[in-house]
């Protein structure tokens, strides 16, 4: 619905398909999983323990409507904003930091581009649910978990609530527990479930980084036909 840095917006068609009738993202972000194809006519819940990523899903789902939407201010290069909402378009997970940022070309692009998406797309999450929590509190439900932390060591710093404060081994646990499907996602410092690689992403000069993926289905198909060596231009 809106820029958030790490969101699976350009890659989620390689994710396995939601398999069941409720999808569950216990690290909500964006929730492009959940918006992706016909997933948003589920039951959707989100868990987010950012406060300010959930009062911003919290006004969309509950109060805003598109015309609100595309009525907000445009955002001119040069000024700054202390909106929540204009930092987080910021293009680097630094924004999460910030509580004033200047905005800048890319900035400016990026907040047009998701006024237009978010008023577009209000109407395919007025039925799904929030949970401003832990995603420990995640409800224990037959579902599909897809389930986007903060990548482990340096990758998933920045954020709120990063990768130093995250425990892993008990998240493992965790995902383990859940009823259903489980698609876990990680990058190269993954360690704490049987991950594989998904496919290798372009990155800064030439450098590429690699998603990788632990994916229990709920069908006895081979988890091994779900994986490749794709590279996304």
């Amino acid at each position: 619905m809106f820029y958030y840095y790490g969101r699976k917006k350009q890659i989620a068609r390689y994710y396995p398909a939601s398999e069941l009738e409720a999808i569950v993202e216990p690290f909500a972000g964006a929730a492009a999983y959940s918006l992706y194809g016909n997933n948003w006519k589920k039951r959707v819940i989100l868990v987010e323990r950012d406060e300010r990523v959930a009062e911003i899903w919290k006004w969309l789902i509950n109060d805003a409507t598109s015309g609100e939407i595309r009525g907000l201010p445009a955002l001119k290069v040069g000024e700054s904003s202390s909106e929540f909402l204009h930092i987080i378009h910021a293009a680097t997970k630094m924004a999460f930091k910030y509580k004033t940022i200047k905005v800048t070309p890319v900035l400016e692009r990026n907040w047009e581009i998701s006024k237009r998406l978010m008023a577009a797309d209000l109407y395919k999450i007025k039925h799904w649910e929030l949970i401003a929590e832990d995603y420990s509190l995640a409800p224990d439900i037959e579902a599909t978990w897809f389930i986007d932390p903060p990548y482990k060591d340096s990758p998933g710093d920045g954020y709120a609530y990063g990768s130093s404060l995250l425990n892993y081994k008990n998240l493992a646990d965790w995902a383990c527990q859940r009823k259903g499907q489980v698609i876990c996602c990680e990058g190269e410092n993954g360690d704490y479930m049987p991950f594989r690689r998904l496919l290798n992403l372009p990155g800064v000069a030439g450098k590429r980084s690699m998603e990788r993926i632990y994916h229990r289905s709920t069908t006895v198909c081979s988890q091994q036909d779900l994986f490749s060596d794709a590279i996304v231009a």
